[in-house]
């Protein structure tokens, strides 16, 4: 014990400890921890990537898949449904126990795991069992948001903000690296290999994991496993940002499925009859949604969270005016899927970031929650999608997505108060 140390942390050394000398030390490097460093945000951020890249490489494979497997090309689409409802009982099930249980081994646990399910979906000759390990896939992907939460958690309050941008920044560029990658590789070798290969760089993203990760003390939160899921379901209830909030994020990723979903209808219908790598280069307008969540973050930091909310929202209803024209002009286009990529991005990132400042003590089942309005808003906005565009066309499909940005931005104005003066400083 050295004679700088203050009064209080020798007492505290002094004492007998009932906590294991592991658990002692997760401790006192907890309690060392100086914020986020900037290479730790980095790998958090390769992470998200890798993880939700997992969630969106069967999307161009569908054909190859049915091929492969004998399946009628109507019902391959289930295996997308298959790896949304895991996804979505992950967000229940498994995120809030970041609340519970030490969360680097949970990260760890987690991405072994999908390494396994990853190479069981390779390796699947029957349809049902590529349906249950693409389940588990999806159960398991939802890392993504335990390393969002475990992000703010290590971030000092100052930095919250732009540590969740900066993480939710890989999610969005993961997406853009399954859009473009899984095609290419399946081109080459198979679409097996994609989930071969993933499974690989996995296994190796576990070990850098292990190995960088800092150790941190365990949650002290108390509750069994059960109550802690009851928990989860009363903050739907007792939590008024995570409700308005949640909805906010609810209906942009509706309008966000509305454009992503159909889009490559009239872009492969004549007269445009691009090819499936042509309409692939418009993800490239994601890397603007990246950028948007770095830089909403923090602005969230410096206390202009609801004022990013707002000129977000205008320009996400005003996005569609360009995407309107989609059918004769191309540039256009691509100028509104710029900007409401960038708006979404933006918007997503501040919700994010006031639902952590609502409660810091429930961040893992608060994010779990948030999301699960995002999957619901993702689901209803590609089945609307694809009927109104099946039954009137996309200038219809652009109305309706221009109809649910602006009824957000209703949404917004009215429950923008929702703030508690607590809430607002802690962003601050």
């Amino acid at each position: 014990m050295t004679a700088d140390t203050d009064p209080a942390t020798q007492r505290f050394l002094s004492q007998p400890s009932a906590l294991p000398p592991a658990d002692i030390e997760e401790s006192t490097r907890a309690h060392r921890a100086p914020g986020l460093s900037a290479s730790l945000t980095l790998l958090f951020s390769v992470t998200c990537a890798l993880a939700v890249a997992n969630v969106y490489f069967a999307q161009p494979l569908l054909d190859s898949m049915a091929q492969s497997l004998g399946v009628a090309s109507s019902m391959i689409g289930v295996v997308v449904t298959a790896t949304q409802i895991g996804y979505a009982l992950g967000l229940l099930f498994i995120v809030p126990l970041g609340d519970l249980i030490n969360r680097k081994r949970l990260i760890l646990s987690q991405v072994l795991l999908s390494a396994i399910a990853l190479a069981a979906v390779g390796a699947a000759q029957q349809w049902i069992a590529l349906l249950s390990a693409m389940i588990v896939m999806g159960l398991l992907a939802v890392v993504v948001q335990v390393l969002v939460a475990y992000a703010a958690a290590l971030a000092t309050p100052s930095q919250r903000g732009q540590a969740v941008g900066t993480v939710t920044s890989g999610i969005v560029l993961g997406i853009l690296l399954a859009r473009f990658t899984s095609g290419v590789i399946a081109d080459i070798a198979g679409w097996r290999t994609v989930y071969f290969l993933s499974s690989g760089l996995m296994l190796i993203l576990a070990l850098v994991l292990w190995r960088v990760v800092p150790v941190t003390a365990s949650p002290r939160h108390q509750a069994p496993y059960r109550a802690l899921i009851r928990s989860l379901f009363k903050l739907f209830i007792t939590e008024r940002t995570l409700r308005a909030r949640g909805l906010l994020g609810l209906m942009i990723f509706a309008a966000f499925s509305v454009l992503w979903t159909s889009m490559v209808l009239p872009l492969s219908a004549p007269p445009l009859s691009l090819s499936h790598t042509a309409i692939g280069m418009f993800a490239l307008a994601g890397i603007a949604g990246a950028l948007a969540a770095r830089r909403a973050g923090c602005w969230a930091d410096q206390g202009h969270g609801q004022r990013v909310t707002g000129i977000s929202l205008v320009l996400l209803t005003l996005s569609w005016l360009p995407i309107m024209f989609a059918e004769t002009s191309l540039v256009a286009l691509v100028c509104g899927v710029v900007v409401l990529d960038f708006a979404v991005q933006a918007i997503h990132v501040t919700n994010q970031s006031i639902i952590f400042a609502a409660r810091p003590d429930a961040q893992s089942r608060m994010v779990g929650a948030y999301m699960c309005f995002y999957s619901v808003g993702s689901a209803l906005g590609a089945a609307a999608a694809t009927q109104v565009y099946a039954l009137w066309g996309w200038t219809a499909v652009s109305l309706l997505g221009a109809l649910i940005s602006a009824s957000t931005l209703i949404l917004w104005f009215l429950t923008r108060h929702l703030l508690t003066a607590h809430q607002v400083a802690s962003l601050r």
